[in-house]
């Protein structure tokens, strides 16, 4: 699997809410994470990143999520507490359940309901996991991490998704930070929702022929923020 997600999701945000002094309205601040690239991105692109975070429920409402879970790919199942660290992964294929804190690296493993003592057997396995949680978490909520730690936004312009949509189009590409910082996206924000509506991934900077074209569909409420299920041929089930 594609894990580009940045390892920056460990670091908790605090939200906050301001003023219009125009018309007195609340207005949601999105404050960027310490080393988001502002002075490199395209303010533009940071407007539009502040958008989808309001369409997707608020920065508000996504520090206030305690904990996510859900089903990748059919593959695995995750349980994330996004304030303590936490992360259960369980891998029914392989008869495995790894337990992970992502902010200290330490956990368990069991495989047929063994734990395993082994010391340089338990780290191969916290790495394995911290892999799998740094790639599942960012297909699950990537639109609320556009202006992480190390990320780029580039404003592309308008552009057409492959359902015929029209959108905004930003590009997300990465300074030394994450498993793969060599990957860049294309992500598609829809005209009328401000709802990310497909991605593209490239494994390199420089391509210009995207590995995959994927559809951001199918959005479900989960403790006040909206997540995306329906990926085309993929799907990422939220328990709720």
């Amino acid at each position: 699997m594609y894990k580009s997600l940045l390892l920056f999701s460990v670091v908790l945000w605090f939200g906050c809410q301001s003023t219009d002094k125009n018309n007195h309205t609340p207005k949601e601040v999105n404050p960027a994470a310490s080393g988001f690239l502002i002075e490199a991105s395209d303010p533009e692109a940071i407007k539009i990143a502040d958008e989808v975070m309001l369409a997707m429920g608020g920065r508000a409402a996504w520090d206030a999520v305690d904990t996510l879970a859900w089903n990748f790919f059919g593959l695995r199942d995750l349980v994330w507490s996004k304030k303590s660290g936490a992360v259960t992964i369980t891998i029914p294929k392989e008869n495995a359940v790894l337990n992970l804190n992502v902010f200290t690296g330490k956990g368990t493993a069991f495989y047929d309901s063994n734990e395993i003592l082994n010391a340089d057997t338990l780290a191969m396995n916290l790495e394995k996991a911290m892999n799998i949680w740094i790639n599942d978490s960012y297909w699950l909520a990537m639109p609320f991490k556009l202006k992480d730690s190390g990320v780029k936004l580039k404003h592309l312009g308008d552009a057409t998704t492959e359902d015929g949509a029209s959108a905004d189009k930003l590009e997300l590409t990465f300074l030394k930070v994450g498993t793969t910082p060599d990957n860049k996206y294309h992500v598609y924000v829809d005209k009328n929702t401000r709802l990310v509506s497909q991605w593209d991934f490239f494994s390199k900077k420089e391509e210009t022929k995207p590995k995959f074209k994927m559809p951001w569909k199918g959005y479900v409420e989960v403790d006040g923020i909206l997540l995306s299920e329906d990926r085309g041929k993929r799907r990422v089930e939220v328990v709720r």
